[in-house]
């Protein structure tokens, strides 16, 4: 450890794996009811479950974010965070909402709008939240030394920061709400979140390749070009129905195409550090996640993305399983598996003790991957159903929901699979270090120089 405030992390970290866990059991309770429709009608109704599923997800995702960032920032600025205090209340700020997210989705407090259920009093916790990350992150930046890296996490950070206040905009006019629901929800995942996902990346490949610090940023500034350019007008894809004028087709399925070059350039980029390196870092684990991650993102958000992005083709398919295809692997490869990836490497660093646990580590992505794989092919088969037979044919929905019993079934058992592998990744990260003693501090310096 280079830094005592980098220690903050660490619960940070812990707290996204426990709201992870609550997320994946969620999941599969509501896999179990597409399955069985008739499973907790009444205890937990579906609805009610989706929702602590999803919300769950982009709760545990920011945590990771914020660990991160208190990670990285000091070695980036070669400073202390600015205020730990703030940190540990923004710590409790987060999981405090997020917790009595939960129990009030459970009573039956919501606002109905989909991914931003959350009661107003909520919402405003999250803002606070997000306020006290951005001061001291900031304060601690202006203070040390600048970088690209914490420059463009800092930029993605502040800019979904400022479109979550559009989550407190309901207006009554479906279509308008329509539109600036989706500032929120699409600008957020494939726009300001890019430039997170892309600074945490470069500080790993900085980190674990050893590459000049200069030739991985400026294959930074490709990729956050990329995403700026292509994310806020790759909007338009959603606006299709939803009342807005007819130009958004052309402009949806136009930058709808674009969205897949930032993705393939941060496959491009990671292969290229990598190889450029020949560095055998001791890590393995982390590397794994770290190429894996551009690789199943520009296949889930880019390439699932793109396969009914285009207007004629959404005509058909919007709204079926092929869209939940596209938002389980898309955000499994984009952002759960680089939060995964940056705990493998950090952990390591705040328990004191050299990468341990790493053939565990990688069962773990191989399995965890492997099922989101075959559950995204699974629903795409399952949506390409559904749409020829309810958007073709004409039959009912209901009706055709039997038709795809046998795929929803598969998937059930691809959400087990996945869950064994996310259970397995704890206890390899979180669990027993084997044979190895905490490091004193005597031999953290050369236990810091050589995982650096």
């Amino acid at each position: 450890m280079k830094y005592a405030t980098q220690k903050i992390a660490y619960p940070y970290f812990v707290a996204a794996l426990l709201l992870f866990m609550i997320q994946i059991f969620a999941g599969v309770v509501a896999g179990s009811i597409y399955a069985m429709p008739n499973l907790f009608t009444e205890s937990l109704p579906f609805h009610v479950i989706r929702m602590i599923h999803t919300n769950a997800l982009l709760i545990w995702l920011l945590l990771g974010y914020f660990g991160a960032g208190y990670y990285l920032i000091p070695e980036e600025s070669e400073r202390d965070i600015h205020s730990p205090t703030i940190a540990w209340l923004q710590l409790f700020v987060f999981v405090f909402a997020a917790l009595a997210a939960v129990v009030s989705y459970l009573l039956g407090v919501h606002e109905g709008r989909e991914f931003l259920e959350q009661p107003l009093w909520i919402k405003i916790l999250l803002v606070i939240g997000f306020l006290l990350f951005l001061y001291n992150a900031s304060m601690t930046v202006l203070k040390g030394r600048k970088t690209v890296v914490t420059s463009i996490l800092l930029l993605g950070m502040w800019a979904a920061a400022l479109l979550f206040l559009f989550a407190f905009y309901n207006p009554g006019n479906l279509a308008l709400d329509k539109m600036y629901w989706w500032f929120v929800v699409h600008i957020w995942v494939e726009g300001v979140w890019e430039l997170i996902m892309a600074s945490m990346l470069a500080f790993l490949l900085i980190k674990m390749t050893g590459v000049d610090r200069e030739i991985i940023e400026k294959w930074l500034y490709v990729v956050v070009g990329l995403a700026l350019f292509s994310g806020l007008l790759g909007t338009g894809h959603h606006y299709y129905w939803i009342g807005m004028p007819g130009y958004w087709h052309w402009i949806g399925s136009v930058f709808s195409i674009l969205e897949v070059l930032p993705f393939f350039a941060m496959v491009l980029w990671s292969f290229h550090m990598v190889y450029r390196s020949g560095r055998n870092h001791p890590n393995k684990a982390a590397m794994l996640w770290s190429l894996g991650c551009p690789v199943m993102a520009f296949f889930g958000a880019g390439v699932w993305g793109l396969l009914h992005s285009f207007s004629s083709v959404n005509f058909y398919s919007h709204g079926t399983q092929i869209t939940a295809a596209h938002g389980h692997l898309a955000f499994y490869g984009a952002y759960v598996m680089l939060n995964l990836a940056f705990f493998t490497y950090a952990l390591p660093h705040l328990r004191g003790v050299q990468p341990y646990n790493q053939i565990l580590n990688m069962w773990s992505f191989w399995i965890m991957t492997a099922s989101m794989t075959f559950m995204t092919i699974t629903l795409t088969f399952a949506g390409v159903l559904q749409t020829h037979l309810q958007r073709v044919i004409g039959m009912g929905y209901m009706e055709i929901q039997q038709q795809l019993d046998l795929f929803y079934w598969m998937r059930l058992l691809a959400g087990v699979i996945f869950v064994a592998g996310a259970l397995l990744y704890i206890y390899a990260t979180l669990g027993p270090v084997k044979n190895q003693l905490e490091t004193s501090k005597s031999k953290q310096p050369a236990l810091n120089n050589q995982m650096n």
